[in-house]
């Protein structure tokens, strides 16, 4: 069963024959199949009527509600309360760990390729970090409808188990091999088993604060990446590597653990929620070109994050500073995690987004090409890009929630952060390329980076279009 919606004033309209039945200036328009409608005698609350079929809903029947996805008859969502911030706050603390050790590969690139693998490539070493965040972002294609099935219990437990004995392994490896297994694939998993449900979550206690409470969430990684850096560079030289990680292995399982407590999903799951992922739903325009925007758009932002320690040493500053700066760096990023959450509730989660892409565009191209070889410069590029990119990495889950119904957001996210995974996979080692084709000049790598953000913004608003049509100033 499935309802078309007819919303006053937005142009869509239902050339279908059936009753209707008004809910004030909303019309729905029911077809029904009999055998599923004598089955069930009610219907559940906030008109998820197809999701009371034992029959998987098609990318068509997708495409029918996506640009409602909640219908008329809403469920209500807590919006806050005890039980609804102590999910967050779960999910922060499992945010620190997984996106605060991502939101430090600047550290840990330039720390290792300088001691242990010294004799690599940047582009060698950066496939360490490039499958980190392949797996963390492309294990959603499993995780998200594993999440939308059985809920976060056991996705998050297995992610802290994976986590912290990849961050124990970590502090005895010394040979190439051994880093690509601990980070790159142990650690990996784990973020992604932690980071997929403990967004996810959230947006089961919040619809119309989901932009604020999944900000606040988000700024956890933030954290975690100015911690992380400050606690390498402040125990490295006295502890040695092997007994700095464990220490940091040490956080995470004691912030993980408690996240396990607390984090807990609401909505019942959706009774025709599966394991396998359906990339059917891509064949919606909007959908399509909101995932092309995501892709571009991480593709250039992991680039920064993961070169610019080693691009301050390069041009003569000092490892504190290349250190410091990536603790500024993701301290600007938790005021965009946190607001862009605010925004996205007050003018639309695509509006906020595209408007940070076009504050990276600034970042890249006014301030880090003509003026990152100053001390100053590069400060400023750290502040505006990090206020910019946290703001990217809070809103873009959310503007995949605006497609799509609430108990079905786990399959979308994953379809989407699947193929995003790829970006991730290859965005690092095409920068160290880049910067080895460039004699380890860093000139190529701001340019490459600003054409991506760019590209990013037109599919962004391409999509928005699609929706909305070319009402520049509409929220969405």
């Amino acid at each position: 069963m499935r309802i078309r919606l007819e919303v006053a004033g937005d142009g869509i309209s239902e050339n279908t024959p059936t009753q209707t039945t008004a809910y004030g200036n909303m019309t729905a328009v029911p077809t029904i199949r009999e055998e599923v409608s004598k089955e069930i005698p009610s219907l559940p609350s906030r008109g998820r009527a197809d999701l009371t079929s034992d029959h998987s809903v098609t990318a068509d029947e997708e495409r029918d509600i996506i640009r409602d996805p909640e219908g008329p008859d809403e469920e209500v969502f807590p919006e806050g309360g005890l039980r609804a911030w102590l999910v967050v706050l779960g999910s922060w603390l499992a945010l620190f760990s997984s996106l605060g050790l991502m939101n430090s590969l600047a550290v840990f690139h330039n720390y290792i390729g300088t001691h242990q693998l010294a004799s690599y490539s940047h582009g060698t070493v950066g496939w360490i970090f490039s499958v980190y965040t392949w797996l963390c972002f492309g294990g959603g294609l499993f995780v998200g409808p594993l999440f939308d099935k059985y809920g976060p219990r056991w996705l998050i437990l297995s992610g802290t188990v994976c986590l912290v004995v990849a961050v124990m392994l970590l502090s005895i490896c010394t040979d190439y091999w051994h880093f690509m297994l601990a980070f790159g694939v142990l650690n990996g998993l784990g973020a992604s088993l932690l980071f997929t449900p403990s967004i996810a979550a959230v947006g089961h206690w919040f619809k119309e604060r989901r932009g604020l409470a999944t900000g606040v969430a988000s700024s956890g990684g933030s954290i975690g990446g100015i911690v992380f850096p400050l606690a390498l560079n402040g125990l490295l030289g006295r502890l040695g590597w092997a007994w700095t990680i464990r220490i940091i292995g040490f956080i995470c399982l004691a912030f993980c653990g408690t996240a396990n407590l607390l984090i807990r999903s609401r909505l019942r799951p959706a009774l025709n929620a599966t394991a396998r992922p359906d990339f059917r739903i891509l064949r919606d325009t909007a959908f399509a070109l909101t995932t092309a925007g995501i892709f571009l758009l991480e593709l250039a932002l992991f680039i920064p994050i993961t070169y610019i320690s080693s691009y301050m040493v390069h041009e003569g500053f000092s490892t504190d500073q290349a250190y410091q700066i990536l603790a500024i760096l993701n301290a600007a990023s938790v005021f965009g995690r946190v607001l862009a959450g605010w925004w996205g509730d007050a003018f639309g989660p695509f509006n906020s987004n595209m408007l940070a892409v076009v504050l990276s565009l600034v970042a890249c191209l006014g301030v880090w090409l003509p003026a990152g070889s100053t001390l100053g410069g590069i400060v400023v590029f750290a502040v505006l890009f990090g206020f910019a990119s946290g703001n990217n990495i809070s809103i873009s889950p959310v503007c995949i929630g605006r497609l799509c119904r609430t108990q079905n957001y786990g399959r979308y996210y994953a379809t989407t952060y699947t193929l995003v995974a790829f970006a991730c996979l290859i965005g690092i080692p095409i920068g160290g390329e880049i910067i080895t084709a460039t004699d380890e000049e860093y000139w190529g790598l701001k340019i490459f980076t600003g054409a991506m953000y760019c590209t990013s913004l037109l599919a962004l608003w391409a999509a928005k279009v699609v929706c909305v049509g070319r009402r520049v100033l509409a929220v969405f």
